[in-house]
């Protein structure tokens, strides 16, 4: 046991997290099943609080130039040689996190959008003065970068410079260092999510549909891209048309909490649970703890929800008797929930009883729901707690 250790409440930072002395479950295998198993366009749908920021925090880090290798030591991507020396630190990375993309309106939430994407694009200063891009290339990034202004010099990011501008970024980096782009895209289903909610929908999925498209659809400056989100593709039957909002993408995998792939790379497992307790001296709790926080179940693996059991094991470090709690439910938005329940009829409300009660209902779970379409069926609820994780 090293009580100096602190546990990673909240830390989804993998630079911070090794640095600081943070306790870290090792998940970067996923590097490996993710280059074994290479495809252009990855799309991995969990649950929230199940570690995607994380991880997506870690590939950053390790694809970025100017990666520092002594965040990956001691873990498991540092025992294979050939493909750190390959990839580690070999690639111009852009991560974006949409999770705060959000708003009551749709100009707010096109302008949070526009910040985070403009944030982003500051961390590549040197193309203005790059030798490699054109006057007119480095007028782009000015586009992308600036805030404000007046008269002539104002810029203003237009639809046409919000939707190109992931794909413009991916363009000029690569002709600065000659290598394509690793394009990282956390949270991606949540200006959608936010957008049903407050009513502004069509706005929100034509942006976010030209943006994906552009950046992730025959972009020739793309080595791959990883996206997480908590729902599957959205699509959506409109008559006979089906809509996406990756129309065309046909380089895209999607891997879900029904698939085998990757299947323990997102949660923590059982031995990964038991571990920590033990680290932190309370490996007697841990058939508590898989009473109360075991049950998911993501292709073959039964998994645990990692801010649980972090929650969890910080209460005992403060009280060796402390009791589990149910840390999960109020960490993310419920609205989606809330309004299944609010309009559900008696049959779904006694089903919901029998599942509370510790009994079971046989439902079909449909993967292919869009927030568009999210009320069209009452049976839509069941698929929503399965991918959301209420249901385990």
């Amino acid at each position: 046991m090293n009580p100096t250790v602190k546990l990673p409440v909240g830390i989804d930072d993998f630079e911070k997290l090794r640095t600081e002395d943070f306790y870290y479950v090792d998940k970067t295998s996923l590097i490996k099943e993710l280059l074994d198993n290479w495809s252009e366009v990855n799309l991995f749908t969990r649950p929230r609080r199940f570690g995607k920021s994380l991880n997506m925090s870690m590939l950053k880090c390790f694809f970025e130039y100017g990666c520092d290798a002594r965040l990956f030591e001691g873990l498991d991507i540092a025992k294979e040689t050939e493909l750190c020396e390959k990839y580690m630190g070999k690639f111009p990375v852009i991560s974006v996190s949409l999770k705060d993309a959000s708003a009551g309106d749709y100009s707010t939430a096109r302008q949070m959008l526009c910040a985070i994407i403009r944030n982003e694009a500051q961390r590549f200063p040197f193309l203005l003065n790059s030798d490699k891009l054109t006057g007119e290339e480095k007028e782009l990034y000015q586009q992308i970068i600036a805030v404000g202004g007046i008269g002539e010099a104002a810029y203003v990011m237009t639809d046409d410079i919000l939707t190109e501008s992931l794909l413009t970024l991916c363009r000029l980096l690569y002709k600065h260092y000659g290598q394509k782009v690793v394009l990282l895209i956390d949270e991606y289903d949540v200006p959608l999510d936010k957008a049903q909610h407050f009513g502004y929908y069509e706005e929100m999925v034509k942006l976010v549909r030209n943006l994906y498209s552009r950046a992730l659809k025959s972009n020739g400056f793309l080595q791959f891209a990883v996206m997480t989100g908590c729902l599957k593709i959205a699509m959506s039957s409109m008559g006979r048309h089906l809509e996406s909002i990756f129309t065309g993408l046909n380089n895209l995998r999607v891997f879900s909490v029904m698939n085998i792939q990757f299947d323990e790379h997102f949660g923590f497992s059982d031995r990964e649970e038991e571990d920590m307790l033990r680290f932190y001296g309370h490996g007697d709790r841990f058939s508590l703890a898989k009473e109360w926080y075991d049950g998911y179940r993501f292709g073959n693996a039964d998994v645990y929800c990692p801010w649980d059991v972090i929650n969890y094991c910080a209460d005992l470090r403060a009280d060796p008797k402390a009791s589990p709690r149910a840390f999960w439910v109020n960490t993310s938005g419920n609205d989606i929930i809330h309004n299944f329940i609010r309009t559900a009829k008696p049959g779904t409300r006694r089903e919901l009883e029998l599942l509370v009660n510790g009994e079971s209902v046989t439902k079909k779970i449909n993967q292919e729901l869009t927030y568009r379409d999210l009320y069209s069926s009452p049976d839509n609820l069941w698929s929503v707690l399965f991918m959301t994780g209420y249901l385990t």
